[in-house]
């Protein structure tokens, strides 16, 4: 194994197949204004009180939806952390909570239900309408077995704008499951702790994961040495189940790193790469098993491309783990099938790390000519500096990497 596969791989199991490409210094920009209380009319007259945290400058936007058992205050600290990030963020009390009035009806169902869906979209449209909210670029936010479905339902109702969920501790309904079947395209972070004081929660935002299709897809679980017991429904006699701080919003106090994970995914999906995130191992282990199988590698790549035809930018694996199912081929003496998944990788994510891996390969098959005309390209792709190494890492010793190693494989072909 060459430095450079060291050092992939090493990198790899320290950071939990995650990367995130260190930001440029940033000028000091102008303090966002203060949050300002606003209503919301829906469409029968009724006002939705709500709480509007504008970001500094013009951008994206996103709204965040309580569970049952609290209000839009529950958001406050994590919507001024949007807002300090540039992203302008509506908090919304839903009928019967807070200081918005009336219920919706619950003996008849199907009427509730499009009393609820008309105040989401009252919400949107208020948000979109304010000056300096990008309305093609809305994140969405949803706790518990009320706010999960909110966030859910405007996505599907509105897929257009709608850039990027964060789904803490709930469910939907089975609309919802095959609405994000669907979406492929739709970066989703899901959240929830073995400690929840509404079981069966955990198995009900698993199943939520799993019924996902996104290759971007991320699940934080936080898990404990055994789930609550369950007392009672959370949306029926709130107060009558003991809050544990595992549920919804209740989580940030027990884990101050989690407002700054989501704040982060926002940044990521509405700002840096507007509805994309990195493809994940986990989520996508269906593709990963698939290029290990027999013929794997053919039907992958056929899919990838068919995707493409429509998505120019669709991922369906990571970059650094596909590479790995590579290097044990190579490790394991099979030449021809670490150069199969080698160019698959290649073409998935065109990067000087690709172009040196696959040059390694190409000369442990004897494809000298090959070998030589890719890390020629690696290391033009790093002398340029027009991109990073690859999509995983960007250090200068991963770069050193690298090189040292294109250079080896220019030595070995005698150029």
């Amino acid at each position: 194994m060459t430095r450079a596969r060291r050092i992939a791989l090493a990198g790899v199991l320290a950071a939990g197949l995650h990367f995130t490409a260190a930001t440029r210094p940033l000028l000091a920009a102008p303090p966002e204004p203060p949050p300002r209380a606003v209503d919301v009319t829906a469409a029968d007259g009724t006002t939705l009180k709500c709480t509007f945290f504008a970001a500094a400058a013009p951008g994206p936007a996103a709204i965040l939806f309580h569970q049952s058992n609290r209000n839009r205050d529950s958001w406050d600290g994590f919507a001024r952390r949007l807002a300090s990030a540039g992203i302008h963020t509506l908090t919304v009390d839903m009928r019967g909570h807070g200081e918005t009035g009336g219920a919706y009806d619950k003996t008849n169902r199907a009427q509730g239900n499009q009393t609820r869906l008309g105040d989401l979209d009252a919400a949107l449209g208020f948000l979109g309408s304010q000056p300096g909210v990008d309305r093609n670029a809305i994140g969405l936010a949803g706790a518990g077995v009320e706010g999960v479905p909110n966030a859910v339902d405007i996505a599907e109702r509105h897929p257009g704008p709608i850039k990027s969920l964060v789904l803490l501790s709930g469910e939907t309904f089975r609309h919802g499951l095959e609405y994000l079947k669907d979406a492929w395209r739709l970066p989703v972070l899901f959240v929830v702790a073995d400690d929840d004081e509404y079981p069966p929660t955990v198995e009900a935002m698993e199943l939520l994961y799993v019924a996902d299709a996104s290759p971007s897809k991320r699940l934080i679980h936080y898990a404990s040495e055994h789930e609550a017991p369950w007392l009672w429904y959370e949306p029926t006699e709130v107060g009558r189940v003991p809050a544990t701080g595992g549920h919804g919003t209740d989580l940030f106090a027990g884990h101050p790193e989690l407002p700054g994970i989501l704040a982060d995914w926002f940044v990521t999906t509405l700002i840096r790469t507007p509805g994309r995130a990195p493809a994940r191992t986990v989520a996508c282990a269906a593709a990963l098993d698939e290029i290990r199988s027999p013929g794997g590698v053919a039907r992958v790549r056929q899919r990838l491309l068919e995707r493409r035809k429509t998505d120019p930018e669709a991922q369906l694996f990571p970059e650094i783990t596909a590479s790995i199912i590579g290097f044990d081929d190579q490790r394991a003496g099979d030449a021809k099938e670490a150069v199969e998944v080698l160019e698959l990788v290649l073409l998935a994510y065109p990067t000087a790390a690709a172009h040196e891996n696959l040059s390694e390969a190409y000369l442990q098959d004897g494809r000298k000519d090959l070998a030589r005309q890719e890390a020629q390209k690696a290391l033009a792709m790093l002398a340029s500096r027009e991109a990073p190494a690859s999509s995983w890492a960007d250090t200068d010793e991963f770069r050193g990497e690298l090189r040292h190693g294109a250079q080896d494989v220019l030595a070995k072909t005698g150029r």
